[in-house]
């Protein structure tokens, strides 16, 4: 009897086991966001340029550098449609401030005022990208 419980009692084990045995894990590579990029100072803009480019599509926000700005009605009722505005501006806010926080402070201070990544992305392409050339 002792042998028909312990092979119950092994056979019960090794289902439960089986029935409980973890997925194998998703592999992840773990950003640093924490790690800087040399700060653009208006010289070796290609370079900066694809440096910046990886940095924000690491951060998963390099779309808002090619897509226009989420504009709603000022009469928007849809709370699904005002919420996702609200994400889309503040996720865009995001990228253009990481980009601002790599400029050197004279530059900053020229582009702080332009109000979407995508243009803020465009102006610094139009202006350095002619003078590397």
């Amino acid at each position: 009897m002792a042998t028909e419980t312990g092979q119950t009692n092994a056979q019960t084990s090794t289902s439960v086991v089986a029935a409980i045995a973890p997925t194998p894990p998703v592999v992840t590579v773990p950003v640093n966001h924490g790690e800087k990029l040399e700060k653009f100072s208006g010289t070796d803009f290609k370079r900066w340029h694809q440096k910046m480019l990886f940095y924000i599509t690491t951060l998963n926000q390099a779309r808002f550098l090619r897509e226009n700005a989420l504009t709603l009605n000022d009469d928007e009722t849809d709370r699904q449609v005002v919420v996702a505005g609200d994400a889309a501006r503040h996720a865009d806010f995001l990228c253009q401030n990481y980009i601002l926080n790599e400029l050197d402070n004279t530059l900053y201070n020229v582009y702080y005022t332009i109000k979407t990544a995508k243009e803020l992305w465009e102006s610094l392409e139009k202006k350095y990208k002619t003078d590397d050339a």
